[in-house]
This record gives structure tokens, sequence and C-alpha cells, in this order.
């Protein structure tokens, strides 16, 4: 777990993004933590240049469908990246292990398939409050370090 807040970055090291389209895949599950995981990476995207238009949003149910809700967009859309937003919270039972491995592999294999990158916005964590600092509050949000990850593999794409 991150001790400071990984979400400040230089504006100027960061590729222009006006050309590049996006889509992002967010689970419903813990709407408090993906939607602020959401907002930052929205406003990452725009703030270095990703016309509102081009970025293209689908919701899935949880963690565990954001794999086939990125596959179809991957596959339907035409984008430069994906960024695949989620959070599994740490309870009693094996649940979460399961869950985390599996998107976590699943995420791994479309990068693998497709050209298009997946990027994993995914927090896992031992308990709310964790997410929650991480999903915009004092260890930043990890959905702008995940949009700027997006930026520079859209751009990478293009070699």
């Amino acid at each position: 777990m991150a001790t400071t807040n990984l979400s400040h970055y230089d504006k100027a090291t960061i590729p222009n993004a006006s050309e590049f389209r996006f889509g992002i895949v967010v689970s419903e599950w813990n709407p408090e933590i993906t939607e602020n995981l959401y907002l930052g990476a929205e406003q990452a995207l725009i703030e270095n240049g990703t016309l509102p238009e081009n970025i293209i949003r689908w919701d899935v149910p949880g963690s565990f469908e954001l794999i086939y809700g990125c596959k179809r967009m991957v596959e339907t859309q035409k984008l430069d990246a994906v960024i695949a937003i989620g959070n599994v919270i740490q309870g009693e039972t094996k649940h979460f292990d399961f869950v985390c491995e599996g998107v976590t592999q699943g995420i791994k294999d479309l990068n693998i398939k497709y050209d298009t990158p997946v990027i994993f916005c995914v927090l896992t964590d031992n308990n709310k409050q964790q997410s929650l600092d991480r999903s915009g509050g004092k260890h930043g949000n990890k959905g702008i370090e995940c949009a700027i990850a997006a930026i520079k593999m859209a751009a990478l794409r293009q070699f």
C-alpha cells in the first residue's frame, strides 16, 4: 500500500491525449470507491487533452465482471486503451482471494490476447478505509494514476 500521494504527475512528461479514445469499465460494487476512481481517471484524461466524447464508460455488476466488460469493449469499440475500475475489500472468507486472482489474471490475459492495453485499476484492500484513502483520500486517487498509465500505453501503441 502506498504511503504517499502518488497521484501528482508532471503534465509536461505526459503525451498529448487529444487523438486518443479511451474506454473505462466500472464495477458497480462499492460505488463510493469506484465512482471516485472513475472521476479521477476521467479528470486526468480530459486534463491531458482527451475530448469528453472520446471517453466511453460501461458499468458492470462487480470486479469479476470487469474481465468480460473489458473484453467486449476491446472487441466492439475502436479504442487506444481501456481502464478497468473495481474494488475488492478483504472479508472473512476466501472470496477475496478468488476474485482478486481471477481479475488480475483475466486482465493480464486480455493484455496478452489483444493489441489494446487494459489498465488494472482495481483496489484490493484490507478494509474500506484503505480503499477510501486510495480513491481520493490521503493517498491520492489511483484512478488518476491509471489514466496516466493509459495515456502512456496508448502512445506506446503508436510505435
